[in-house]
């Protein structure tokens, strides 16, 4: 039992809103939050090059491309010591928490049948149905629009009628931006808001002085 004056863990994950309505459709928490989060930018820049001409100021056209990779733990031990609370644990092991996550990257079922009849009704263009808009969670200061580039399970322990009881799942999450969505997506503008919080922090950093890097002005 935790004591009173105990941090409240707060836990990263995904939330899953509907492309239509933007409503809350699932909620995905990360059972243990990982050690490392990697990140990288790609930088989306013009001009800088000269070659024989004279060379252009080079200018930032748009948002840097942000991945983010994430190596998350699933394990059924938690919930099997309350087996009484986690009927469907004891019965399918973290199956379910990893058939959620798959959901992420397949169409439904319902969705391929739909489209198949479509097919062969003669449908000259089948167009396929929004995706979810995904958003990462890592505190309330990092939440972003992202699309799932990779995803990889490896099982590592089995109950008797081989249900998965421990999984490692990496996944590989691009972050949308406003190029992609546009400003006036949801997600467009969740991604403004992550560039907003993103400069509240940056000017919360302790400023240099020119006399910590020896100088005392700038050439």
């Amino acid at each position: 039992m935790s004591l009173p004056s105990s941090p409240k863990l707060i836990k990263g994950g995904l939330v899953v809103l509907d492309a239509s309505s933007g409503a809350v459709s699932h909620v995905i928490a990360l059972q243990y939050n990982p050690d490392s989060l990697a990140r990288s930018y790609q930088v989306q820049g013009t001009g800088g090059d000269g070659g024989a001409e004279r060379a252009q100021p080079f200018r930032l056209k748009g948002p840097a491309i942000e991945t983010i990779r994430v190596e998350a733990e699933i394990d059924a031990t938690d919930a099997l010591a309350e087996p009484d609370r986690n009927a469907s644990t004891v019965e399918f092991g973290i199956a379910p928490q990893l058939a959620l996550l798959e959901g992420l990257i397949n169409p439904t079922s319902a969705q391929l049948v739909a489209h198949n009849a479509l097919s062969n009704s003669g449908a000259l263009e089948i167009i396929p149905p929004d995706a979810p808009l995904l958003l990462f969670v890592w505190s309330a200061s990092r939440i972003v629009p992202v699309r799932i580039t990779e995803f990889s399970v490896t099982e590592e322990a089995f109950d008797p009628a081989l249900n998965p009881m421990r999984a490692k799942v990496s996944l590989g999450l691009r972050v949308m931006n406003t190029d992609d969505l546009g400003f006036d997506n949801r997600g467009g503008s969740i991604f403004v808001n992550y560039l907003r919080t993103r400069e509240s922090l940056a000017g919360k950093a302790g400023a240099a002085s020119l006399q910590t890097l020896g100088l005392t002005s700038v050439p």
